[in-house]
């Protein structure tokens, strides 16, 4: 007969198992809504599936191709099945399951990302109070900044970005609860898996790691329990320098190992302490861990060029993401309003005060709060551990009503306030997929040419759905976006086809010679004792006669019309004399629309007037000359036809509308005659240098001939 200790356990842990059910669905229930939103949109389907609304997915998306089907066997970016998680789960899920790629990729966000809920309930479970942590897992599994980075389409790593911190939260927490070394080895276990699921949270976890120290060092100081706690943690972060797949194994088993043979040491607490001295050292010499930490800081708060060899442009100073943001959007992105973030403080200084071991949870709450200086990426972090913060808030003030009923309506009530602003945001939040099925379909055509070997030039933006779409390689991408992004920068604004010819064929073979070096370091041998005049070396690949390497591979040219409102960003990269960082002019580039006209004048949406019958473009007091008005019209074959309009012959600017598009562009002359302008809105190419091979109101796809 089951003693009522083993009834009543049982009773709990179905409780339990109940409120993480029900938090579970909820979560991924409300991540269900964008697929409502979009499920009878074709232009959002692909191989009958909603497409993914994140650039980045594509390139975890490429290695599970590469592990399934055998492609990208020759770009040397693609992901390993080994060495991500992501990767790694999503091919066996494609495996083992009838899913198809498509279909994992799409809903494997909601899936993981709602596991949230597990420690945060667990969090609240190890203080008795099990509903505090329901609550919370609700607010904290789709508040504002979690659910933008993990909802359904998000196929990025930010689906373990929180949830697995959290998990090891837990396991800290409870050790310091319990003082149980079974949940310090399950906090290494856990700690030693992360990098395989989210590499870029290092940082945050040797913090929550050194407060774990701290904390057991203050609190229980007298216990050889505290510094074979240390020991194991610290030792699960140690870099072995082994394959990645082999390195979080020996992590495991060297986790177990010291579990299993450290207690049974009979010596004094100072051999312990030596040793948990002794591995921490080891972790900051081999992992170099505070130069990562402070190159990471440097790389989200630094602005300006480099100031060693030649002057680039820095990306993140275009990447909103990493950029400061305002009190009142970093308030949202945490717990949805200004109100609820000042009770998600409040509540946890109240943990803090009331559960010391909360104090563990610093550095998420500390990450978070960096992000008004870092950008919107960090504000992830501190979800969770805000919203138990702000349900406990209310959870504690209920409790001086003295009735546990009318303590929890306030907290239900206060729950559903604080989901409201959370909820209505998600609702609104209407993202659509990263391309329409018909820009997808120029880089199935583009597939179809091309071979596995070649090369596609385009913007960073587009590199992964590139390689996923069309099996071909880039010179640039979501992850390689730095100095290499002056060669396409200027291969796309360049008034010079032969330049854009030369530049392009010189860019891939030197990166494919030289063992996928970065380009721009490489040819201009930057940083070296022979550095090379950028300028000079550009002014001579302008002449047709320039001689390059052997013709390898073949190369395209990926001009998209959606990267008509970010190529004032696209020229920035260069638009610059690297000798000095300074812009070599002022490139203007204005995609408007009308907002009001009548038979003289046409007034566009940026506040710029133009006086048709005076060919005159009025910005602000300043009155300039246009020099063309040209209209341009997509044919069903995919050519362009224009027809021009002369105002003045020494006219500064010159005006596009593109019809077919209802789209407005206003810019300089010399812009006028950059490749983007000339191949993908005139449909102008030098018949010699290039041939089409894809033309849609979409994009135009060129195959390099030289």
């Amino acid at each position: 007969m089951q003693s009522p200790i083993n009834h009543n356990k049982t009773v709990d842990t179905k409780y339990l198992m109940l409120l993480m059910l029900l938090a579970y669905a909820f979560s991924f229930m409300i991540r269900m809504i964008w697929v409502y939103q979009f499920q009878d949109n074709p232009n959002f389907y692909w191989n009958d599936q909603i497409m993914i609304n994140t650039n980045d997915g594509y390139f975890f998306a490429a290695g599970a191709q590469q592990a399934l089907f055998d492609m990208h066997q020759h770009n040397p970016r693609i992901p390993d099945i080994y060495s991500y998680g992501m990767v790694f789960l999503t091919t066996w899920l494609v495996k083992l399951t009838p899913l198809s790629l498509e279909t994992v990729t799409l809903y494997l966000p909601a899936v993981i990302s709602s596991l949230v809920v597990i420690p945060v309930i667990l969090i609240a479970r190890l203080y008795g109070e099990a509903l505090w942590g329901f609550f919370a897992a609700l607010l904290g599994s789709i508040a504002w900044s979690y659910y933008n980075r993990t909802m359904v389409g998000y196929y990025d790593t930010d689906m373990f970005s929180a949830m697995a911190p959290m998990f090891i939260l837990y396991f800290l927490m409870k050790s310091t609860v319990d003082f149980n070394l079974r949940s310090a080895l399950y906090a290494a276990i856990a700690i030693s898996l992360y990098p395989f699921l989210y590499d870029s949270g290092a940082a945050v976890i040797f913090a929550m790691a050194v407060i774990y120290a701290v904390y057991l060092i203050l609190y229980h100081r007298d216990e050889n329990l505290t510094y074979v706690s240390i020991l194991i943690v610290f030792a699960a972060m140690i870099p072995f320098g082994l394959p990645k797949p082999y390195e979080y194994g020996v992590h495991i088993l060297l986790s177990i190992v010291l579990y299993m043979a450290l207690p049974k040491f009979r010596v004094s607490k100072q051999y312990f302490i030596i040793g948990a001295t002794l591995t921490f050292l080891v972790l900051l010499y081999s992992s170099n861990i505070l130069d990562f930490i402070s190159s990471k800081v440097m790389k989200y708060i630094s602005t300006g060029t480099s100031i060693e060899g030649l002057h680039f442009y820095g990306v993140h100073q275009t990447v909103r993401e990493a950029g400061k943001i305002p009190f009142d959007v970093f308030a949202d992105r945490i717990s949805g309003s200004v109100p609820g973030l000042i009770v998600a403080v409040l509540g946890y200084l109240l943990l803090v005060v009331k559960h010391r071991a909360f104090l563990l949870a610093l550095p998420l709450m500390g990450i978070g709060i960096f992000a008004l200086w870092g950008g919107l990426r960090f504000t992830v972090y501190a979800v969770p551990v805000a919203a138990m913060g702000a349900v406990y808030f209310f959870y504690l003030a209920g409790s001086y009503f003295g009735s546990k009923r009318a303590q929890y309506a306030l907290v239900v009530v206060a729950t559903a306030v604080l989901l409201y602003p959370n909820i209505t945001h998600i609702i609104g939040y209407k993202v659509p997929t990263v391309l329409t099925n018909n820009e997808v379909r120029d880089l199935q055509a583009l597939k179809e040419v091309a071979k596995p070997e070649d090369y596609t030039l385009t913007w960073w933006d587009y590199g992964y759905p590139v390689w996923y779409y069309s099996e071909t390689s880039t010179l640039i991408d979501g992850g390689k976006h730095q100095n290499d992004n002056f060669i396409i920068s200027k291969i796309l604004q360049t008034s010079s086809a032969e330049l854009a010819a030369n530049l392009s064929r010189l860019a891939v073979e030197t990166y494919v010679d030289s063992g996928y070096k970065v380009v721009a370091d490489t040819l201009f041998k930057n940083k070296q004792e022979n550095q090379v005049d950028p300028n000079l070396m550009l002014a001579e690949m302008e002449l047709p006669s320039y001689a390059l390497p052997p013709k390898r591979r073949d190369i395209y040219l990926y001009l998209p019309y959606r990267m008509l409102n970010i190529f004032p960003t696209v020229t920035q990269f260069g638009n610059l004399d690297l000798t000095t960082g300074k812009p070599l002019r002022e490139v203007i580039f204005y995609p408007v629309s009308l907002a009001a006209q009548n038979e003289t004048l046409w007034q566009f949406n940026n506040g710029i007037v133009m006086d048709v019958k005076k060919g005159e473009l009025h910005l602000g007091e300043q009155k300039s000359d246009v020099k063309f008005l040209i209209v341009t019209e997509n044919t069903q074959n995919g050519e362009v036809h224009a027809k021009a309009q002369q105002y003045h012959a020494e006219g500064k600017y010159i005006v596009i509308y593109m019809k077919s598009y209802g789209q407005f562009v206003l810019m300089d002359a010399e812009t006028f005659g950059s490749t983007y302008v000339q191949m993908f809105i005139l449909g102008k190419y030098n018949p010699d240098l290039f041939e089409p091979v894809v033309s849609s109101p979409y994009s135009r796809i060129y195959r390099l001939k030289k």
